[in-house]
């Protein structure tokens, strides 16, 4: 069994102003950064070998924060990046609703039937995902993992791993900073 710590990145100004980030690669803000040094005393005592990262700069710059501080190794894995959300990427949460209102509503209610326009849908996300989450617990049997990402990533992760309701992963909250420890067998 291996023990993943679910992580997702520190607070960016695009998470304060309802800005779709997707894969476009904001920094951490000031809080952002001061998340993750606080982190570091959540972390400091659970014996993580390793943590693993979305190569985006928030997620990065949140795992470098906890890799220095724990003198841990650092990997990045692109497949644990958020979903790419295509022309919603870099726009307000308002302005795609005015721009899109059906495939918005659509993205709100029923996101396993809806791919933004020009990026990808739950499906893929999922695939990649439990792909890289499939290959770190082969990498690493019986240890203690960390794995920096976004809110969909960890939420399909969840999902697939806490057997939760895969219509959850729209509204589950993983707040900036949010971390969990999962067990994981390789029976999964």
């Amino acid at each position: 069994m291996t023990s993943i710590y679910l992580i997702r990145h520190g607070q960016t100004d695009w998470n304060i102003d309802g800005r779709y980030q997707g894969q476009a690669d904001p920094p951490l803000n000031k809080k952002g950064l001061e998340q993750a040094e606080q982190l570091v005393d959540n972390l400091k005592n659970e014996d993580l070998e390793v943590i693993y990262t979305s190569p985006l700069l928030r997620a990065k710059q949140t795992a470098v924060i906890l890799t220095d501080h724990l003198m841990i190794p650092l990997k990045e894995d692109p497949r644990l990046m958020e979903i790419h959300q295509g022309e919603w990427q870099t726009k307000l949460r308002a302005e795609i609703q005015a721009s899109y209102p059906d495939v918005f509503k659509a993205w709100e209610t029923n996101p396993w039937e809806v791919t933004p326009p020009g990026g990808e849908n739950l499906f893929q996300v999922q695939e990649r995902v439990n792909s890289a989450v499939d290959d770190i617990t082969k990498l690493h049997p019986a240890h203690k993992v960390g794995v920096v990402t976004h809110r969909i990533p960890i939420a399909l992760i969840k999902v697939q791993y806490q057997d939760l309701d895969p219509d959850i992963v729209r509204s589950i909250h993983l707040p900036n900073i949010f971390w969990e420890e999962i067990v994981i067998s390789k029976n999964e």
